[in-house]
């Protein structure tokens, strides 16, 4: 059964840095893509950053400060996060799909998912 396991979420004061990862098991092939949303109670989730088929794409309000990238394997994500903001706090989910549609989407493409994790930014 696919699993994607996100861990190195915590709390940071702003300016900050921390790491997120995140490790796919049970996959019988590569993820077309694998990427990081955020969401906060209350408002919907968004797409932070995504990597696959050699395309990278991020968010416009991380762009500068958010970097993605994987192992050679490419069954482990990371999202390197550096001069953090209070309203970069959220919960953090990884997510791969199986489809090269996720290339240029952010949306229903990506349908497998983490449990999330928690990253608090204080000011």
């Amino acid at each position: 059964q696919e699993q994607l396991v996100e861990s190195g979420g915590g709390s940071v004061q702003a300016g900050g840095s921390l790491r997120l990862s995140c490790a796919a098991s049970g996959f019988s092939y590569t993820p077309a893509c694998m990427a990081w949303f955020r969401q906060v109670p209350g408002k919907e989730r968004e797409g932070v950053a995504r990597t696959g088929g050699g395309i990278t794409t991020y968010a416009d309000s991380v762009k500068g400060r958010f970097t993605i990238s994987e192992d050679s394997s490419r069954m482990t994500v990371y999202l390197q996060m550096s001069s953090l903001k209070p309203e970069d706090s959220a919960t953090y989910y990884c997510a791969a799909s199986d489809t090269l549609r996720c290339q240029s989407s952010w949306g229903s493409v990506f349908n497998y998912w983490g449990q999330g994790t928690q990253v608090t930014v204080s000011s």
